[in-house]
């Protein structure tokens, strides 16, 4: 009777946090404030997405998570970071997107896809295999097509890199337009958000730069004219996105070249005008080197601070990315108002269940809703008898427990 009454008081102690509450963007509700972030699996056949990419982002709905970010798709052949890239420049890849968006939805995660473009960072071998620069002799993913770098100026990305071709203007215009065309498949795919990628050094970024664009014309020199291609874009893309649906634009809020905090509030004031819904905080990219692996480690949440900034004095909506590890953390940032959302990125990977781990730990009502029934009885069925809080990521080993 003892073990009973206690297991009731658990359940009646149970508490409403602000992770697992519903966020309404548009006419889209997410059911919770954890977003799965957008990693690259390199894992792609010539653009397309296969069972491989099902299986990895059906993971990660079956887990819990309120969005699921698809990678960095690219909608242009030429912006492929390396040849394992996913794209969306034709139609024949929207039958694999829809699968994985149909499934994830059916789960009730919401389904977003990042566009992106590299740029002059494009054409390099996989990390694993050192994300080493491609020379011209690398052929084009589609159908072994000449792989043309492209840049808004003929400014190589680093020491090792070949200088790519500046955009004439007219080029731009059709390059906004091949964004459009990828943002009209994400819809037929069925996907509920569209994020552009606008971070990490790849294209959009590049004409932001100070340090990469160098053009005299209008879309290079002052501040709003390197905003340009980034405000064009998205004002096309939000005419073409369905207006009920979200847009979100991913930032890197500074950069090692010069790139400000302040450049990045001016910049999203501009975009929220133009219809983003949301900025997903990131930062870097612009170098040749990564932030995780110099010298002077970040530590938790490190650029949590500039989701902060930018939702403050931009008055937009922002999704903190960046070591958020523990649930603790994740409620904390959200409770002080520093994000609406948070990203969760390698450590959904380190266990694809971190929601419902998350709301377990933090006692939140709707734990055992979080994941399918299927999982769930099984599982609130365990911890009645004692052991909810004796799992694998609750403690190192049998001798912690």
């Amino acid at each position: 009777m003892g073990r009973i009454l206690k297991n009731i008081g658990a359940r009646q102690n149970k508490v409403k946090t602000k992770l697992f509450s519903p966020l309404a963007i548009r006419d889209v509700t997410i059911k919770n404030r954890i977003g799965l972030s957008p990693m690259l699996t390199y894992a792609a056949e010539h653009g397309f997405m296969s069972d491989w990419h099902f299986a990895h982002y059906a993971k990660f709905a079956l887990g819990g998570a309120g969005l699921i970010m698809i990678e960095s798709t690219k909608a242009d052949p030429r912006g492929c970071t390396t040849p394992r890239d996913p794209g969306l420049w034709k139609d024949d890849f929207i039958p694999a997107i829809a699968k994985i968006a149909q499934f994830a939805k059916s789960q009730g995660a919401t389904v977003g896809i990042q566009l992106g473009h590299s740029g002059r960072k494009a054409r390099n071998s996989v990390p694993w295999e050192g994300r080493l620069p491609l020379g011209p002799e690398q052929k084009g993913v589609d159908h072994g097509e000449e792989w043309e770098l492209i840049a808004p100026s003929a400014i190589a990305a680093g020491v090792k890199s070949q200088v790519p071709h500046e955009l004439s203007v007219t080029e731009i215009h059709e390059l906004i337009e091949t964004f459009g065309q990828a943002v009209l498949r994400a819809e037929k795919a069925g996907l509920d958000i569209v994020e552009v990628h606008g971070a990490h050094g790849y294209l959009v970024h590049q004409f932001c730069s100070e340090h990469a664009n160098q053009r005299t014309d209008a879309y290079g020199g002052s501040f709003n004219n390197r905003m340009r291609f980034a405000l064009e874009l998205i004002e096309h893309v939000r005419f073409l996105w369905p207006q009920g649906k979200p847009l979100f634009y991913r930032i890197s809020a500074v950069d090692e070249q010069g790139w400000s905090i302040e450049d990045s509030v001016k910049l999203c004031r501009e975009l929220k005008l133009k219809g983003v819904d949301m900025i997903d905080c990131s930062s870097g990219g612009m170098s040749e080197g990564s932030v995780m692996a110099s010298a002077s480690r970040p530590g938790f949440g490190y650029q949590v601070p500039y989701a902060q900034q930018i939702r403050a004095e931009a008055g937009i909506m922002t999704q903190a990315v960046g070591l958020i590890i523990h649930a603790d953390q994740a409620e904390k940032i959200l409770r002080q108002g520093q994000a609406d959302m948070v990203a969760i990125g390698r450590e959904m990977l380190n266990n694809p269940h971190w929601a419902f781990d998350a709301a377990n730990k933090l006692g939140d009502e709707s734990a055992f809703k979080t994941i399918p029934a299927n999982y769930s009885y099984w599982l609130e069925k365990r911890a009645g008898s004692g052991f909810g809080k004796n799992t694998s990521t609750w403690a190192a080993g049998i001798s912690q427990t």
